[in-house]
């Protein structure tokens, strides 16, 4: 038995291995990787790879480490997955058309509904319009380079509404182009053993379909949106209420064992993948992109738990990573929070980092996130809520990765609804190791980087609310950085946290 776990998320031809980062590994800790049969490798992160590998066929691996006179090291024994029947979507009996004009959504439908735990759904490259599709569990999906599954601009191709949750609030919502599992809050999964992979798109109607379905939606709700008057206020901006019933591009409902590899997930009219009530969620080595979507969130785990995200890079209209759990007293009473959530090897090259909350109320804790290249983002690492939330922020530990800041503190924003009866806790936070630039992106476009602080923590103006057991250790800031802002705070530490002329 070793020192650390190591997990295996297997296709049929390959083994990705991953491991958390050990507490003693040095900033840029190597690693050694021996898979039976093959010479060892040395790697930098925290992931390996094993490809060139049959079906159904068993491999052993070790990693091993050392730092300094500690030596640990992990094992696994796993298999490939076996081989399934192939079928492709635009054969017999299905039909498809990669022409990008041809609405699919029938065909694809039936495809979806056909396929069974032996096979194996393909998408050869061409571009397959549709509307939103319901999977099941034991699927597996294969895009091939150049397969993009584009999701129409139009709202009525994402009917009917499904139960879902967005923003805190369980409602419902239009259908995402892609949904898994049924939303059920009191119960576990319903959907399990889902993988979606391959070099290809998923792709939705990004603004222009948001922008249809939140003016049909304040249509619909004219009367009650007038009547709200000057309490429009505590919400985000007029399209706040009209928008949440906007669809995802991929929706994972009491889903368990679900990953998704080696695709670009693109313009969802609002986040891009969203797990609820979920257990055990793995997505790595794709590429988001929502540039211009308002809340075009990447990742999003809301009261899940085991969900792990790697090797991905992000462009996206809001933010990156944003982990979740209700809103106010029914995210209190619900009570599921999100736990056991791992982001690592990722890289921000637009939009606002990696978040936690606002909507936080179920709680959030044990999170881990490390060697994150976040330079090029809005908030870099932000902690936030509001006063009404109730809940808890706790375990968070964050190491070896560029921000340009790290803020733990209250938004005025998205702040409508009942109170809880006490404000949020948040604390029992480490930050090590970090570089932080004080240089945020400002602007939509990209193009304008300014001085920020870098480390701002402001608790709840409630007394025994203040936030609580943070420590910043071996922390960098950047030459452009306005320095460190700490207000309602108990037990702060900084050790180590120095300045250099340097961005």
């Amino acid at each position: 038995m070793g020192d650390f776990e190591l997990f295996a998320q297997a296709t049929d031809s390959a083994v990705t291995l991953y491991w958390d980062k050990p507490a003693c590994a040095a900033a840029s800790q190597r690693y050694e990787v021996e898979v039976e049969g093959r010479e060892a490798v040395q790697v930098d992160r925290t992931h390996y790879t094993v490809t060139g590998l049959g079906p159904d066929a068993p491999l052993r691996a070790r990693v091993c480490m050392r730092a300094g006179e500690t030596e640990l090291f992990a094992e696994t024994a796993c298999r490939t997955r076996a081989k399934r029947r192939r079928v492709d979507v635009t054969q017999p009996p299905y039909g498809a058309a990669g022409d990008g004009a041809t609405l699919n959504t029938r065909a694809l439908q039936r495809a979806f509904d056909d396929c069974g735990a032996g096979d194996c759904l393909y998408f050869p490259a061409g571009v397959y319009l549709t509307g939103a599709l319901r999977g099941h569990g034991d699927m597996e999906i294969f895009l091939d380079e150049g397969a993009v599954l584009q999701g129409t601009d139009r709202p009525e191709d994402y009917l009917p509404r499904i139960p879902s949750r967005f923003e805190g609030y369980e409602m419902e919502c239009y259908s995402s182009l892609l949904n898994f599992g049924h939303l059920d809050h009191a119960g576990g999964p319903n959907c399990e053993n889902v993988l979606i992979h391959g070099r290809g798109t998923i792709a939705s109607g990004g603004q222009k379909l948001a922008l249809a379905v939140i003016e049909q939606e304040r249509e619909r709700l004219r009367d009650e949106l007038i009547a709200l008057g000057d309490g429009i206020r505590e919400y985000e901006n007029e399209h706040t209420i009209p928008g949440r019933v906007r669809p995802r591009l991929l929706n994972l409902s009491n889903c368990k064992n679900v990953r998704v590899t080696g695709l670009t997930l693109q313009n969802g009219a609002s986040w891009n993948v969203h797990m609820i009530y979920c257990d055990g969620v793995v997505t790595d080595h794709c590429v988001f992109r929502s540039e211009g979507v308002w809340n075009g969130d990447g990742w999003d785990p809301d009261s899940s738990e085991h969900c792990t995200l790697f090797a991905s890079q992000f462009f996206t209209g809001d933010d990156a990573v944003a982990v979740k759990s209700g809103k106010n007293p029914e995210g209190n009473a619900i009570g599921r929070p999100s736990r056991h959530i791992r982001v690592f090897d990722c890289e921000s090259a637009f939009g606002h980092g990696i978040v936690i909350g606002s909507e936080m109320s179920g709680g959030v804790e044990d999170v881990r996130i490390w060697d994150c290249d976040l330079r090029v983002s809005m908030s870099g690492l932000e902690i936030k809520a509001t006063k009404k939330r109730g809940g808890y922020v706790r375990d968070v530990c964050v190491r070896d990765c560029v921000v340009p800041r790290v803020m733990m503190h209250a938004v005025p924003y998205n702040d409508d609804g009942v109170p809880a009866k006490t404000p949020p806790v948040l604390g029992d936070c480490l930050f090590e190791r970090l570089t932080l630039t004080g240089l945020y992106q400002a602007s939509h476009d990209g193009g304008d980087m300014r001085p920020c602080a870098a480390i701002e923590l402001e608790g709840f103006d409630a007394p025994g609310y203040e936030i609580r057991n943070v420590v910043f250790r071996d922390v960098t800031l950047g030459g452009a950085s306005q320095g460190v802002k700490i207000a309602r705070a108990q037990g702060v530490t900084l050790e180590n946290v120095c300045a250099t002329g340097e961005n």
